[in-house]
């Protein structure tokens, strides 16, 4: 009688990451194009970009994480590098009630990813002759919360004083 309540009673959210790669990337050393020299006090500036959609399989979907870091000089403002990247994990989810699949694809499935993205971001700024960059933790819900409230307050109507 109990295995028959347990398979009837409602299973939680299911998510499975099935892949993860980056979609496009481009780092630029720009001290080392201009032929300054890498001792430089750097000011880092961080953009942060989530998107998500649907995939033909059911069940699956893409969430992506859009960087876009400059690092700049903080007594010449001479810019000294730019990391641009677009990583991206496939999921299997299930389970999920449609009115918070939208919400589970910009913050839980960001929250699954960034670990290896902050890996990939210390080891291309070392590789491209800076200290790794070690990514500060990403508060995803805070970043979707402020993005629906930026969308909310340019749908709404604007009104003449």
């Amino acid at each position: 009688m109990a295995e028959e309540e347990q398979a009837a009673a409602p299973q939680g959210p299911q998510m499975r990451v099935l892949g993860q790669f980056i979609r496009d990337m481009s780092f630029e050393n720009i001290v080392a194009q201009k032929g300054g020299s890498p001792d430089m006090q750097p000011d880092v500036q961080v953009q942060v970009n989530l998107d998500a959609k649907k995939r033909t399989p059911d069940n699956q979907f893409e969430s992506s994480i859009k960087l876009n870091v400059t690092s700049k000089d903080k007594e010449s403002d001479a810019v000294l590098f730019v990391l641009e990247i677009d990583y991206v994990g496939i999921f299997f989810i299930d389970n999920v009630p449609e009115d918070q699949m939208h919400p589970f694809l910009l913050i839980e499935c960001p929250r699954m990813i960034f670990p290896f993205l902050r890996r990939v971001v210390s080891d291309i700024t070392r590789d491209g002759g800076f200290p790794p960059l070690n990514l500060e933790n990403i508060d995803f819900v805070s970043l979707y919360r402020n993005e629906i409230a930026r969308r909310q307050a340019a749908e709404s109507p604007k009104l003449d004083a």
